[in-house]
């Protein structure tokens, strides 16, 4: 694999399209203690919010072979910003437990579709720089995670009660994207004269899709309860433990960024494992700790973990796929959506009966199901992936 590659304009637009959707991401996971807070709920409801965004995905994911059939992959992209934008303003301006439960539903198809049709777009425009291109795009897109993140904390330390104010400030950022950035789009879309991509995919594609599930499923877990128990095993207050969770996401985005450079001279399995293997250390020195710095320090070595899992994921489900990027991709998301839809939830309901610390333990347990699906499923010898 070259060393570098040319981020141009295309590039750039990619990334920040689904940076754009990583920013509700980043503040919503985390503000699940000041959900709760205003809507006097147990962790198992506001767990649900998990549920809605993980049925998104899989509605997405069953749509995507189809949606870009259709479309195309950039204009799937573009429904999908839409989309995601009424989601944005249900949720700001609706407080009921039952409104913002839809309002995710929505917010959360919008954004699988992007991050769908980012990625796909992504590995195949850069071709055999793939695994630098489509983890430094995510990377860029941490930076969304991230500034939600801050941007939801701080609104919530000066004015408590506005803070989910703060989310709108995605839609004319949209608007300036879609101004600025059409012009770097592939050109016009002609639907294949043989349909959407189909057809049975191999064993070796459903184990990496069960690796995906799983990785995704401690992801998720962690995001969003981390900051509960920050604040369970600390007393720090429901605002200050949000803000901590920059951490996290600090972590993932520069695994993003350099990993591709530190870890270049290992094949992409290797370098699997070795991500596992730091996040189930970190994570375990994370749920030990009582101490604020020591949380935010783990939680930034978990995020540095975690954060070549996605991509790479991704791409061994599209090496595996035999030439059926955006079939293997729609199947990503369905994984991601039922992962999203229940290991929030499951961890909500455990958190209820026996403490989050307690309900922690799955998270590990998770993380060595996922060294084993890599190790089952070796991809060598398929070469670079390609899309």
């Amino acid at each position: 694999m070259p060393k570098t590659f040319q981020r141009n304009g295309q590039f750039w637009l990619l990334a920040l399209q689904v940076a754009t959707v990583n920013f509700f991401t980043g503040g919503f996971g985390p503000s699940q203690a000041l959900l709760r807070e205003d809507q006097g709920t147990s962790l198992s409801i506001a767990g649900l919010h998990g549920t809605a965004m993980g049925v998104a995905a899989i509605f997405a994911g069953w749509l995507n072979s189809k949606m870009v059939h259709r479309f195309g992959r950039s204009n799937s992209t573009w429904i999908g910003l839409i989309v995601f934008s009424i989601g944005i303003v249900i949720f700001v301006f609706s407080p009921p437990v039952q409104l913002t439960l839809l309002a995710t539903l929505i917010a959360g198809f919008g954004i699988s579709v992007v991050i769908n049709n980012v990625n796909t777009a992504g590995s195949h425009a850069f071709a055999e720089n793939s695994h630098t291109a489509v983890a430094q795009i995510n990377a860029v897109a941490i930076a969304g995670f991230v500034t939600g993140n801050f941007i939801i904390g701080s609104t919530a330390n000066i004015v408590r009660d506005q803070w989910r104010v703060g989310m709108l400030l995605t839609i004319p950022f949209i608007l300036a994207l879609f101004i600025k950035g059409r012009k770097y789009e592939p050109d016009s879309h002609t639907p294949d004269e043989d349909g959407p991509q189909r057809g049975k995919l191999s064993r070796g594609f459903w184990f990496s899709f069960t690796g995906f599930f799983i990785s995704i499923s401690a992801e998720f877990a962690t995001s969003f309860w981390s900051a509960s128990l920050i604040s369970n095993r600390t007393e720090a207050s429901a605002a200050i433990s949000t803000l901590a969770v920059i951490a996290f996401g600090t972590g993932v985005g520069t695994g993003r960024w350099y990993a591709g450079r530190v870890l270049r001279r290992f094949h992409a399995d290797e370098q699997l494992k070795i991500a596992l293997a730091l996040q189930f250390v970190a994570f375990g020195l994370f749920w030990s700790s009582h101490i604020l710095a020591l949380c935010l320090i783990t939680l930034f070595f978990v995020g540095l973990g975690i954060s070549v899992q996605f991509p790479l994921f991704t791409l061994r489900m599209v090496a595996f796929s035999e030439g059926r990027p955006d079939l293997a991709i729609g199947k990503s998301s369905i994984a991601a959506g039922i992962a999203i839809a229940c290991s929030p939830l499951l961890l909500g309901i455990l958190g209820d009966n026996f403490g989050i610390s307690r309900a922690y333990i799955m998270v590990p347990v998770l993380i060595a199901l996922g060294f084993t699906m890599v190790s089952l499923s070796p991809s060598k010898h398929l070469g670079a992936n390609y899309i």
